[in-house]
């Protein structure tokens, strides 16, 4: 890949990524305390036997936040791979359903489905995506002439040694990045600009998160303790899984 081109995709990790940071704190600001109780399992807690309401709300919140974080990063990725695949090959994101990304070389059409990490799905998920990969091969292969058309399941990290799978090829980490653009090297140079100013933004993140944990813990312990301190586990478990009416 040219210098011309790495600096161009600086230039959009740089910025976009400020939209991750920008998501990740609103995401938190618009917390509310009965609605991470309600998300998580308690009886998983429970079994840890945490047995503080700091704890049990550290415990929920980092929960929480690590599963809306996971998707946030995901879509930034997915655009960070479309601009690199639309650079280098003219791809462009892909009106079909569960497709990411079109493109074509060398006469045969590639159709995306781009996923954070290898471990994405159930077998249920799978077979939808191996479903949406067959209805745009018709969809396509109905109004072009390429020679063929290859589905690709590609994961921005993680490792498969056995990308074929049949109906469509699954390209992890390094191959999915030098699928894409062409360059072998580009899964560890896009690592750099992805934290821009990150030791600042998080600092900023750090500050508010610590707010919240403590008004969630204040609110808790008014809420599902009892006068002794201890965690009030049936009233938790009644607004985590009991009937509303």
């Amino acid at each position: 890949m040219d210098e011309i081109l790495r600096r161009e995709i600086i230039r959009f990790i740089e910025p976009n990524i400020q939209s991750f940071h920008k998501k990740r704190l609103e995401n938190l600001s618009s917390l509310r305390l009965v609605e991470i109780l309600k998300r998580k399992n308690p009886y998983l807690f429970k079994a840890k036997n945490i047995t503080t309401a700091f704890d049990l709300i550290k415990s929920l919140m980092d929960a929480h936040l690590s599963s809306q974080e996971e998707a946030i990063f995901g879509s930034f990725l997915e655009d960070l791979a479309i601009f690199i695949c639309g650079r280098v090959y003219g791809g462009e994101k892909s009106s079909a359903e569960g497709i990411d990304i079109e493109f074509q070389k060398k006469g045969i059409k590639f159709i995306i489905s781009v996923k954070s990490g290898p471990n994405w799905g159930n077998s249920q998920q799978i077979r939808r995506m191996i479903d949406n990969f067959n209805k745009a091969k018709r969809i396509l292969g109905s109004r072009t002439r390429f020679s063929s058309i290859t589905a690709v399941n590609g994961c921005c990290y993680g490792k498969d040694d056995n990308p074929d799978k049949g109906d469509y090829f699954k390209l992890c980490g390094q191959r999915f990045w030098e699928f894409i653009s062409g360059d072998e090297n580009l899964y560890i140079d896009i690592i750099e600009p992805l934290g821009h100013k990150a030791k600042q933004r998080n600092e900023k993140f750090m500050v508010e998160y610590s707010k919240v944990i403590n008004k969630f813990t204040k609110d808790f312990s008014i809420t599902y303790c009892n006068a002794e301190g201890s965690i009030l586990w049936n009233k938790l478990v009644k607004v985590n899984s009991g009937k509303t009416n």
